[in-house]
């Protein structure tokens, strides 16, 4: 039996559950030949031939947790990376060309590491640290370049700089971002009184002056007091006109007060701006 054979009566690895137990089951699927490879990828190709492209997805899953493996430094879950890269593997299978006389395995690492790069940048840390592509390079970069623990020195800097082909300027960003680290945005309520204040703490209060809150109550209180003086100098029917137009909760439409006094539309809405002027003239007094 070929091994190509024997991989399709294997069952599919699954994720849930032990790790381990997954790892162990892809180690045991048997690696393709270069010819087994090219004939299931040409049949895949000419005939759509989903078993075929399933084989070589599960001859390769081996490979997608030997490179994630080697993103463990981030914090994040092997099971996760492994998942992220089965998908990039399954991208590069249904785009390989057997005609190009390179093997799978070779091709399909591009697609592996797009796959868990991009996972790393959306869950390393709560805000994107890399949105630009010099950014995402030195992202993955930056730690190997480094010779020693703490902060690079000019020297360090300029030479991180030109071997990845970026500013420096951007090297030293970038730095500072992989230093961080993410804090809550509100204090927790636990929060010991000797730490230090959350971001929020350091917000503006736009209404903290206490003088410019004197100033403006009285300035409200005034315009309220002028308001009503002026309306009171107006006709009865002036008052009552600008009353529902414009202060009541429900406003009232010219027509509506037009029926009520018997006049026309227009008619009401010349008191209307009579009333207005006058209103704004005592204003102005």
């Amino acid at each position: 039996m070929s091994q190509a054979l024997a991989t399709a009566y294997l069952p599919v690895p699954s994720l849930v559950g032990s790790l381990d137990a997954y790892i162990s089951a892809v180690h045991r699927i048997p690696v393709l030949s270069q010819e087994e490879e090219q004939d299931l990828s040409r049949r895949y190709q000419s005939e759509e031939d989903l078993a075929s492209a399933r084989k070589l997805v599960m001859s390769h899953l081996r490979f997608v947790v030997h490179v994630a493996r080697g993103y463990n430094g981030y914090g994040l879950q092997l099971a996760d990376l492994i998942q992220e890269g089965n998908i990039g593997l399954m991208k590069a299978v249904k785009r390989f060309d057997p005609d190009q006389g390179v093997r799978l395995v070779s091709f399909a690492v591009h697609w592996i590491r797009a796959e868990m790069h991009e996972f790393i940048l959306r869950n390393w840390r709560i805000v994107k640290v890399a949105t630009t592509k010099a950014q995402r390079k030195l992202f993955f970069n930056l730690r190997k370049s480094k010779k020693r623990l703490g902060w690079m020195n000019a020297e360090e800097v300029r030479m991180v700089a030109k071997d990845l082909g970026v500013p420096e300027a951007t090297v030293r960003e970038m730095e500072s971002r992989l230093s961080g680290r993410d804090i809550g945005f509100e204090a927790p309520a636990d929060a010991d009184e000797d730490a230090k204040p959350a971001p929020e703490a350091f917000l503006i209060d736009e209404g903290a002056d206490p003088y410019q809150n004197v100033a403006d109550a009285d300035q409200s209180d005034n315009q309220l007091e002028t308001l009503s003086a002026a309306l009171q100098k107006l006709d009865e029917r002036s008052r009552d006109i600008i009353q529902r137009r414009w202060l009541n909760e429900e406003k009232a439409t010219l027509q509506d007060l037009a029926d009520e006094y018997g006049v026309s539309a227009e008619r009401i809405r010349q008191v209307e701006a009579n009333a207005m002027k006058k209103m704004r003239g005592l204003f102005a007094a």
